[in-house]
């Protein structure tokens, strides 16, 4: 006779659990994070979307079909993309879907641009720029052109790239949500209009209304984010244009004490842990009746960043904020023998089997596994000692070596996988020198991304997960001077820029590949980054929940179609 199943608790209700909940926007045009990006893939659509778990191939949503040249929405030069949008849409919030919101939407997405956003992955092949500002801050976008680029031909979108752009529909999945323009407008956002749009670039986070309200068209709508409980409800769309989903509510809550966690998964009042950053709680949760662990793969790769211009206003972590023992000065990591030395002080080899249970691979460089560029032979820092005094005994003339400093690291609070990271690090730069130390500080997800954009953090770890599947997101977000890492450590460098920027615009594969391993290389040479894990996200649900796949560039669960039986 079979063990009788749990009876389904809350049916109509599916519960995600995360050790931490903290999103740092719900504004498409802002947020730039896996947590904000599972809040917007439930509540905003897209012109196109993955095919269940593949990553290349893909489903028509707002648009009414996948562009190809075999059906003359992609003209034969490759510059003209159609997406003919689909009738009888309805918003949230009431009304229904023209083509002139999906326009409104990518102009607005393009033109906040804000420090460190999004808007580069859509400037750069329609405005053939990767921001709307130069390094002084002055506006350099052609708008009468851009505008051109972006126009409605009765209800189908017709976009005009600047020049041919391969990755461009790999871009769409994530990065053309709608908004309601005629809502954003009332609540005070942009008007539309070509000559208003410079007030709202590069805007403070909470300015816009769309920072925490939403108003999209998808399977579920925004009901209540709660930033203080670090939880997020939706309900369903009973107006959604495809069958309503099968759920009523799904709420996103963080909960940072591990055995909290376990209990609300143990007893069924979670469906879903997200347990990406405790990988060492694996063992406690393998036996729980009626619930099941998963290891899913993820076109991601985390790092270690050095920042090498310190913002020094009101910051405590480089203490005295000199070279005295006492601190560091904020150019600190601009001498690679610093840099060098760190990285052959982190032992990745512990990190990986022992806090992440081996359940990750050691990149080779920015590149991960499954992209063009990927080079299984590129040399890696490996922990050693020996060399890693070496180079600290030469940074800044010797003087690291003879005065020592202090600085504190910073990790996102409830990621124990990035707090272990920083100990490995400190435990092995400190066993080096007794006058090296080095204190950790963990800070709030929210908090961490903005005093990391504001060049506050010596060192901070993160990851990078794939925008789009082409390996120009990855050499681009990292090593660009205008990419998104580069713009916090505040580093650059021309001559990668150049390689990249060729690279991306090469059609032969073998030669992308070729400047792809030279720029990994260089970037071994310079060491701005340590690159440390490509992890598998691990997660457990309750035996209860149908419906669910999983697909290696969500970045969260997709909860339309999942039911609880």
């Amino acid at each position: 006779m079979g063990v009788l199943s749990a009876p389904v608790k809350n049916p109509g209700t599916f519960i995600e659990i995360k050790s931490s909940g903290d999103l740092d926007s719900l504004d498409p045009a802002w947020a730039f994070d896996t947590a904000s990006y599972e809040a917007l893939m439930n509540v905003y659509e897209p012109l196109i979307f993955y095919k269940r778990e593949s990553v290349n191939d893909y489903v028509p949503i707002l648009s009414e079909a996948v562009p190809s040249r075999h059906n003359d929405l992609i003209s034969s030069d490759g510059l003209i993309y159609k997406f003919p949008i689909r009738q009888g849409v309805n918003f949230h919030q009431g009304g229904t879907l023209a083509c002139e919101d999906v326009r409104y939407s990518m102009l607005r997405f393009m033109l906040y641009d804000r420090a460190g956003g999004p808007s580069e992955l859509l400037l750069e092949p329609i405005a053939g720029l990767p921001g709307t500002r130069d390094e002084t801050g002055a506006i350099v976008v052609d708008t009468p052109d851009l505008f051109s680029r972006i126009t409605c031909d009765k209800e189908t979108l017709v976009i005009k790239l600047k020049k041919p752009y391969g990755p461009f529909l790999s871009i769409m999945p994530m990065q053309s949500y709608v908004v309601s323009k005629t809502w954003a407008i009332k609540n005070g956002d942009w008007d539309g209009e070509p000559t208003t749009w410079q007030k709202f670039n590069n805007p403070k986070k909470e300015a816009s209304f769309l920072y925490a309200n939403m108003n999209g068209t998808g399977p579920f709508m925004l009901e209540r984010w709660d930033k203080n409980l670090k939880q997020i409800s939706l309900v369903r769309h009973e107006k959604y244009w495809r069958q309503p989903a099968v759920l009523e509510r799904v709420i996103i809550k963080g909960v940072g004490e591990f055995g909290t966690r376990k209990l609300l998964l143990a007893s069924g009042d979670a469906d879903y842990l997200d347990e990406t950053q405790g990988r060492q709680y694996e063992p406690q949760l393998a036996h729980l009746p009626g619930v099941k662990l998963y290891d899913f793969p993820y076109v991601r790769v985390e790092a270690l960043y050095f920042t090498f211009k310190i913002s020094t206003a009101g910051n405590t972590a480089i203490y005295s904020g000199k070279l005295d023992g006492e601190g560091i000065p904020p150019d600190f990591f601009t001498d690679k023998n610093v840099r060098k030395g760190f990285a052959h002080a982190f032992d990745a080899d512990v990190y990986i089997k022992e806090i992440l249970r081996g359940k990750a691979n050691r990149p080779t460089g920015f590149m991960p596994k499954e992209m063009l560029g990927y080079n299984p032979k590129q040399p890696v820092y490996l922990y050693d000692s020996v060399k890693a005094k070496k180079y600290l005994e030469q940074a800044w003339g010797g003087q690291v070596w003879d005065k020592g400093f202090r600085m504190a690291i910073y990790y996102d609070a409830n990621n124990t996988y990035r707090q272990m990271a920083c100990e490995i690090l400190k435990r092995g730069v400190e066993a080096l020198n007794s006058k090296f130390k080095i204190d950790l500080r963990g800070i709030q997800w929210s908090t961490y991304l903005a005093e990391s954009r504001a060049h506050k953090l010596p060192i901070f770890k993160i990851g990078w997960t794939a925008d789009y599947t082409d390996p120009h997101n990855f050499a681009y977000a990292f090593l660009h001077s205008r990419g998104s890492y580069p713009l916090r450590q505040g580093f650059g460098y021309p001559e990668w820029d150049r390689m990249i920027d060729e690279a991306n615009v090469t059609i032969d594969a073998k030669k992308r590949e070729m400047i792809y391993f030279k720029l990994q290389e260089m970037a071994f040479e310079e060491v701005p980054q340590i690159y440390t894990d490509q992890p598998l996200v691990f997660r457990a649900m309750r035996d209860w929940v149908k419906g669910f796949y999983w697909n290696p560039m969500f970045p969260g669960v997709y909860f339309y179609g999942i039911s609880k039986e």
